[in-house]
């Protein structure tokens, strides 16, 4: 009994929370957030290297979450999908991303799109083979 006490006492001071209640639910929460946060850094780091350095921007999905757009010094473009704001928030600061406000201007004139972006944007416009679904 005196064990159980001093293992309770123990992890109020050390702020660790037990497993069923509501504040070791939040704690889980937190650690995945974090676990999420960092795989996406780690992605974005990757995508830095392969293609000179990196910037990027934030578009809010809705209940999807946010899109970290990402473009290459080289032209090169890709996007990642975060679960909430402040996971992609928390990856592109670990990242070091240097991130802009809004999509356009010198940072959207950077992106160099390819012949399958014009043919996916603009196919059946410019004579290309129509969208399968």
């Amino acid at each position: 009994m005196a064990e159980t006490e001093q293992a309770k006492t123990e992890q109020a001071e050390t702020g660790q929370a037990e497993q069923g209640g509501e504040n070791g639910a939040r704690t889980r929460r937190e650690a995945r957030a974090e676990r999420t946060a960092a795989r996406l850094a780690k992605q974005i780091g990757a995508f830095a290297g392969k293609h000179g350095g990196a910037e990027g921007q934030l578009a809010y999905l809705g209940q999807a979450g946010t899109r970290i757009v990402l473009v290459g010094e080289d032209g090169a473009w890709g996007d990642l999908v975060a679960p909430t704001h402040a996971v992609a928030s928390a990856a592109a600061q670990r990242a070091g991303l240097t991130l802009h406000d809004s999509f356009d201007g010198e940072f959207a004139a950077k992106v160099r799109t390819g012949p399958y972006e014009w043919d996916r944007m603009a196919g059946l416009q410019l004579g290309g083979r129509p969208d399968k679904t």
